[in-house]
């Protein structure tokens, strides 16, 4: 598996970082996560819940007609570390392929050095958002090729 090099290059920032720069760094990408866009603001009915993360997290994700990748969080202002780890999925895979987001390893993070700075069940958290994410991604090809 092959980090999309978006994505890896914010793997490589986090990696480099200290320590005590890492948590401000995913700080930042909490406050970076790109609003809803109005078809979705408000209708999390339309976006699937991520169950295992301890905060309501919702995501949507669609293939355009580039065959890019868009891609749609929603989690609370006051969960700075899900917000943040959803910021830098945005960051980091938004426009790409699909075929580069199935390829992006389960555990990207851990080269990023976030086991250091956060908790065992936040990290399941955010390997469940790109688990689903991976399985709507799936889906979608599945769909297109019907």
């Amino acid at each position: 598996m092959v980090t999309p090099p978006g994505l890896q290059q914010i793997v490589d920032l986090f990696a480099e970082a200290p320590r005590d720069l890492r948590l401000e760094a995913l700080l930042e990408y909490s406050r970076s996560l790109p609003p809803l866009p109005e078809r979705l603001n408000g209708h999390r009915e339309q976006m699937e819940r991520v169950v295992e993360c301890q905060t309501p997290f919702f995501l949507a994700s669609e293939i355009g007609d580039d065959h890019r990748m868009h891609l749609w969080f929603d989690a609370p202002p006051e969960a700075p570390t899900t917000r943040g780890f959803a910021g830098i999925l945005s960051s980091g895979l938004n426009g790409a392929t699909p075929e580069e987001v199935l390829d992006t390893p389960d555990d990207f993070y851990d080269a990023m050095g976030l086991s250091e700075i956060i908790s065992a069940l936040r990290l399941r958290g955010m390997a469940a958002i790109l688990f689903r994410l991976k399985r709507q991604v799936r889906t979608a090809l599945e769909a297109e090729t019907a």
